[in-house]
């Protein structure tokens, strides 16, 4: 597991990933030509939607799998 720090709505949370999911959400916000913590805050506006809403790091994980089997 790997932490790392991003700011979302002016706030700074630490989120623990595996590395290889970091990996991923790299190369995708790169493909993209988006920052990391663009995509992230993507990733967390689409979660707050859901009911319950799940963990953010939870919702980055279905993210890069989703998108992985899209590709």
């Amino acid at each position: 597991m790997r932490k790392r720090s991003v700011t979302l709505k002016g706030h700074r949370t630490s989120i623990a990933l595996e590395a290889e999911f970091w990996a991923a959400l790299d190369d995708f916000s790169e493909t993209d030509g988006r920052s990391l913590a663009s995509l992230i805050d993507r990733v967390d506006r689409d979660r707050l939607k859901q009911n319950p809403p799940p963990g953010l790091a939870s919702a980055l994980r279905v993210y890069v799998l989703r998108r992985v089997t899209r590709d």
